[in-house]
């Protein structure tokens, strides 16, 4: 039988080398860059348009495992309150308790209950809407568009793009049924900065 051993001075090599590799496939937490996130919306207008809308991310965290896509998840608050139609009129009317209701309840919140990988890019997102005060399942198609350091250095950033559709009668925004269309294009444009002081619990806006 042939024995193979290490060195004595390789040992703590080997055992570093491993540590290394564990620490690269464990996830990594990062928290969402609420500047270079962006919220889009879009949806239909009486047949004669379909009028875009932003939303802003007040907050949330990503935990993001690149060797084992199942241990990531992620949570996030979008402010109700900052909805943007482009025009300060429609916005106040959109802010109503008919519509959005941003006055009673400023935050929706998004809570991943699992991630699907379909390959290296791309894969589904699967968790719990809650807005208005009602929950509902919502699946998000995403795209991991690059993780890597920014051009100054400044930080480790996680992108990506995800989309869905909702349909509004769900949440109980039932106003206007004949003028406003029931399906909500969403778009998610994301960045996350490594974080690894970041909780990745539930956190009050």
């Amino acid at each position: 039988m042939i024995r193979s051993r290490l060195p004595r001075w390789a040992l703590p090599l080997f055992a570093g080398l491993l540590l290394s590799a564990g620490v690269q496939a464990a996830p990594v937490a990062y928290r969402y860059d609420t500047t270079h996130s962006q919220i889009v919306f879009s949806i239909d207008h009486n047949g004669f348009s379909r009028p875009f809308g932003r939303l802003h991310i007040a907050q949330g965290w990503l935990r993001f495992d690149a060797a084992d896509w199942s241990q990531s998840a992620t949570e996030l608050d979008i402010d109700l309150a900052s909805v943007d139609m482009g025009d300060e009129a429609w916005n106040a009317a959109v802010r109503k308790p008919a519509y959005l209701d941003a006055e009673r309840m400023r935050y929706a919140h998004f809570a991943s209950t699992s991630v699907e990988r379909k390959d290296d890019q791309h894969g589904v997102l699967h968790g719990n809407l809650t807005l208005r005060g009602v929950t509902r399942p919502v699946d998000l198609a995403f795209t991991v568009n690059r993780i890597g350091t920014t051009i100054y250095g400044l930080h480790t950033t996680a992108g990506f793009s995800a989309n869905t559709t909702l349909n509004r009668d769900d949440f109980g925004i039932t106003a206007t049924p004949n003028s406003i269309g029931h399906g909500v294009s969403v778009w998610l444009e994301l960045e996350a900065i490594q974080d690894d002081q970041h909780q990745t619990t539930k956190e009050s806006p």
